[in-house]
């Protein structure tokens, strides 16, 4: 008696349905968005770096106390600069759970890197260069001034932090920028 095959041959299971694949324009637009908030951002902190700060520098006290009092009073005032300096971080948040959720995790850890660059910016403006700023401004009528001491933590801290800043937020960019390229070889 030979072994034949079976007469019974279970019927093929179908496999799993593919999930559908998420569309990456959305997610696209969002790191598009971010990179465009984040570069504008890093531009500001550059320009201060290498014209407005050093031009201020070169003047005396009372000009300079007076120029940093009516820049802040104008990015203070500005709400176009509260959106673009806040919504670069949600809009890098905001990608970075698009990416991910997309299975773009590449992208998405690039994204969390700028995202994660560009907070410790916000976590230098509101603890270091945002309290110099309002003792700036409260320092009293800048004609009577006799003590300078302020403008020398600005030359110093100031500048130094806003330094830091420019480079966190070109590290971001530039995160944001690979970012870019990876999702566009990944959804081609």
């Amino acid at each position: 008696m030979s072994a034949g095959p079976s007469p019974f041959v279970p019927p093929a299971q179908p496999s799993p349905p593919t999930p559908p694949a998420k569309s990456p324009r959305p997610a696209g637009a969002v790191l598009t968005v971010s990179t465009v908030l984040v570069g504008l951002m890093a531009g500001l902190f550059f320009a201060f770096d290498v014209s407005v700060m050093p031009g201020l520098a070169a003047g005396d006290e009372q000009t300079y106390v007076t120029a940093m009092r009516a820049f802040n009073k104008a990015i203070d005032g500005n709400p176009l600069f509260g959106m673009v300096f806040l919504l670069a971080l949600v809009a890098a948040v905001l990608s970075a759970v698009l990416e991910f959720r997309g299975g773009r995790r590449a992208v998405a850890l690039w994204v969390g890197a700028a995202a994660a660059a560009y907070l410790v910016v916000l976590l230098i403006t509101f603890t270091v260069n945002i309290p110099l700023n309002n003792e700036l401004a409260d320092a009293g009528d800048v004609a009577g001034m006799k003590d300078f001491e302020i403008v020398e933590r600005f030359r110093t801290t100031w500048v130094t932090t806003n330094i830091i800043r420019t480079l966190l937020c070109t590290t971001a960019l530039a995160a944001l920028a690979r970012a870019l390229l990876l999702h566009g070889r990944t959804t081609r």
